[in-house]
């Protein structure tokens, strides 16, 4: 069994895992301690415990917003597809975008 040191809110805490997960344990406390630190800028510090727990409903509530569309997805898979190809097509355009901006730069000079 691996122990991983990991920071939240400036506090270091001790967590085993099982070997070979403790890069995956470092990159989820990372996730967890930026969730607390934008829970401190926006409401201080208002205790460690109660930081925590807040940091974990919204993680949590991200989790259920994440089901519920794969729900979703998983209920109409032709929508699923049609929304797929909509943020190809417009990722595709927007690097054509910042392709055509280089080039006009390279032109420039």
């Amino acid at each position: 069994m691996a122990q991983v040191t990991v920071s939240l809110n400036g506090r270091r805490y001790d967590i085993a895992c099982d070997d070979g997960q403790e890069e995956h344990l470092t990159r989820l406390a990372g996730y967890v301690d930026k969730r607390v630190t934008e829970l401190v800028a926006s409401v201080g510090q208002v205790g460690e415990a109660r930081l925590l727990v807040m940091a974990s409903l919204l993680v949590a509530d991200e989790l259920a917003d994440t089901y519920a569309k794969l729900d979703a997805l998983r209920a109409d898979p032709a929508a699923a597809a049609g929304a797929a190809d909509e943020a190809a097509v417009a990722e595709i355009e927007a690097l054509a975008r910042r392709v055509e901006d280089v080039a006009d730069r390279l032109k420039a000079t």
